[in-house]
C-alpha cells in the first residue's frame, strides 16, 4: 500500500503563492497517475488537478491557470504550485494514486492532508 505524505500548506494572503509537496513511498511511483484534491469545511472532497506517469496534466476549472501539477519521481513526489490564491481555496489538501475525474476519488489510502488557509 502507498504511503502518502503531504507538506506545504499555511496561510497565505489573497493572491500570494503556495507550493505543496506529496512524497509516495513505493517502486511505482513512477508508472502511476497522481492527483492533487482539496476538501472545504462542508464540502465534499474534489480533484483540482491530476498528472499522468508521463506528465500529461489536466485541472479543474476553478484552479486552471492558476494551478501546475508536476512531478519528480527520482524523489517520489508530486507539487502543487499554487498561484493567485483566493478565499475559495481554503481547505484541506491531498494527494492520492489513480485519480479519477469521474469521482473525485483516488487509488489508495488518503494521508492527513496540509491545510491551506488564504485570508487576509
Amino acid at each position: 500500500q502507498v504511503q502518502l505524505v503531504e507538506s506545504g500548506g499555511g496561510l497565505v494572503q489573497p493572491g500570494g503563492s503556495l507550493r505543496l509537496s506529496c512524497v509516495a513511498s513505493g517502486s511505482i511511483f513512477s508508472i502511476t497517475a497522481m492527483g492533487w484534491y482539496r476538501q472545504a469545511p462542508g464540502k465534499q472532497r474534489e480533484l483540482v488537478a491530476s498528472i499522468t506517469s508521463g506528465g500529461s496534466t489536466n485541472y479543474a476549472g476553478s484552479v486552471k491557470g492558476r494551478f501546475t501539477i508536476s512531478r519528480d519521481n527520482a524523489k517520489n513526489t508530486v507539487y502543487l504550485q499554487m498561484n493567485s490564491l483566493k478565499a475559495e481555496d481554503t481547505a484541506v489538501y491531498y494527494c492520492n494514486t489513480r485519480p479519477s475525474w469521474a469521482t473525485s476519488t483516488g487509488g489508495g489510502s488518503w494521508g492527513q492532508g496540509t491545510q491551506v488557509t488564504v485570508s487576509s
